[in-house]
């Protein structure tokens, strides 16, 4: 019985306990509850709270931006009628100008008229006072002017015949010996190697079989030089030597220097070729500048850019007449010194202007234009004083003198070119009796060029194969033989060859 009363009463308390969990389990829902809808209403409140302090300050923003609008709009009427208001202030007073000037307008009309009427009275006025002159004085007026005029001529021309003997006379009794003994003394201080050696543009090789070598598969390695150096290269029959030909004497130096080296060496391919002139290149123009350089150097004048050393530097290749040009340039400036220290010129000016006066054959520049122009030119974009840009321009009388120095430069260029030994005349005339005999044969339809050979014993003729047919080379041949034995002067014979080549070429891909 005591166990049974003990199983009930455990029974009575697991299940009033559970039941108290559950009573409190259920106030606690509720409370939860209750605080969430308490939650939930004050949240919607602070949200329409919020909602309405948002509305309201979009409220204040829109009347802000509305009452800001206003005020600008305001301010821009405001703006407009001040700007009517001028321009209509301004037409205003453009009326009155207008009104102004139609007055005075009108008052120079009057006046204009006043004057045209005085001035037909005094022409009337005139006119018979004239008539009453020639009628007293027996002659016209045009008479009476040229009688006068020649008077005075005749006066003139007594007076200034008088003055300019005796000037003369007193100055031939001293200019003529001052002169002289300048000229004479400047020539003695001077010491100067002026000749330069004439490079002939021919390269000796070891044997025949070069030439092969230097032409190359198809022609590609004579084409790459002519192609990279800007020359043409001459292989014919003269044994052991090809000849180079370009008017530029810098490119010539290269072509030679760069194919005397090939030859040297034996390797002669397009990439060794060019490799070789670049090299060359790169030495030909340090020499330029280390010429340019020592000359200016030697003279004591500085202050000479980079493209003025250069251009000078290139007139160390350059021959007139078979003077070396760098080294008569030279000689012109030391000249010029002397003499304008002599004379009480400015010896520096006259010095640079000399250094300077064919500074044109030595520009990177083509066109055409002549030396003393280009020379101009450059000098005066480099900065040079205007008294050496016009002695480099008119040192050989295409413009006028417009200093001392100008014309002692233009003595100097002359002492150097006539003095004996300065030039060899021979080398001049060879030159251009080659030109004459290229010239004449480029002046028929259908060569393409033409090179004079052999010292000028023979003139050979590339002709274009599309234009020109066999029966036509033989016409221009004899055309061209009988217009040089018409125009030119030779000894012995001329050889006219003229080649006329078909290349076809074709790839086998």
């Amino acid at each position: 019985m005591t166990w049974l009363y003990i199983f009930l009463s455990c029974f009575a308390g697991i299940a009033i306990g559970f039941l108290g969990r559950w009573l409190w389990a259920k106030f606690k829902l509720s409370s939860i509850e209750q605080k969430a809808v308490r939650l939930d209403r004050e949240a919607v409140a602070e949200a329409e709270s919020h909602a309405r302090e948002i509305e309201l300050e979009a409220r204040d923003k829109i009347l802000k931006e509305k009452e800001q609008n206003e005020r600008e709009a305001r301010e821009r009427r405001s703006e407009l009628q001040k700007s009517e208001r001028r321009l209509l202030q301004k037409e205003e007073n453009l009326e009155h100008k207008q009104n102004e000037l139609d007055a005075i307008k009108k008052q120079l009309g009057e006046k204009d008229a006043a004057l045209g009427q005085r001035e037909r009275e005094l022409d009337e006025k005139e006119a018979g006072l004239i008539s009453e002159l020639e009628k007293i004085a027996g002659m016209t007026q045009d008479e009476a002017k040229a009688v006068i005029i020649q008077e005075m001529q005749q006066k003139a021309h007594r007076d200034g015949q008088i003055y300019v003997n005796k000037i003369e006379s007193e100055t031939k009794l001293t200019a003529d010996k001052v002169a002289r003994d300048i000229i004479v003394e400047s020539i003695q201080r001077l010491a100067t190697e002026v000749s330069g050696e004439v490079t002939t543009a021919s390269v000796t090789l070891p044997s025949d079989e070069m030439k092969g070598r230097i032409i190359g598969r198809e022609g590609r390695n004579i084409r790459t030089l002519e192609t990279l150096t800007g020359v043409d290269i001459i292989i014919d029959d003269t044994p052991e030597a090809v000849v180079i030909s370009c008017f530029d004497p810098v490119r010539k130096e290269i072509a030679r220097v760069a194919l005397e080296r090939l030859v040297q060496d034996g390797r002669i391919h397009p990439a060794r070729i060019e490799e070789m002139v670049n090299k060359v290149s790169r030495e030909v123009g340090r020499i330029i500048v280390d010429e340019g350089e020592k000359v200016a150097f030697d003279l004591g004048i500085h202050n000479m850019g980079p493209e003025l050393i250069r251009a000078l530097g290139r007139l160390y290749f350059r021959t007139s007449y078979g003077q070396n040009v760098l080294y008569h340039s030279k000689e012109v400036a030391i000249l010029a010194g002397m003499i304008a220290s002599e004379v009480g010129a400015d010896s520096e000016i006259a010095m640079r202007g000399g250094l300077l006066h064919d500074i044109g054959k030595g520009a990177e520049t083509e066109g055409d234009a002549n030396h003393a122009e280009m020379g101009a030119e450059l000098v005066k974009r480099l900065g040079e004083d205007p008294r050496v840009v016009n002695a480099v321009q008119s040192h050989h009388g295409d413009v006028e003198p417009s200093c001392i120095e100008s014309i002692i430069v233009q003595v100097a260029d002359a002492i150097s070119a006539a003095r004996p030994g300065a030039r060899r005349e021979s080398l001049d005339n060879y030159i251009r009796r080659l030109e004459n005999l290229e010239g004449i044969a480029k002046s028929f339809d259908g060569v393409d060029n033409a090179f004079a050979i052999q010292a000028g014993r023979e003139l050979r003729i590339m002709v274009n194969n599309t234009k020109v047919s066999d029966e036509e080379a033989k016409e221009i041949a004899k055309g061209i033989a009988g217009r040089i034995e018409a125009e030119l002067r030779y000894p012995g014979k001329i050889k006219v060859t003229i080649i006329r080549e078909t290349r076809v070429v074709e790839y086998a891909k």
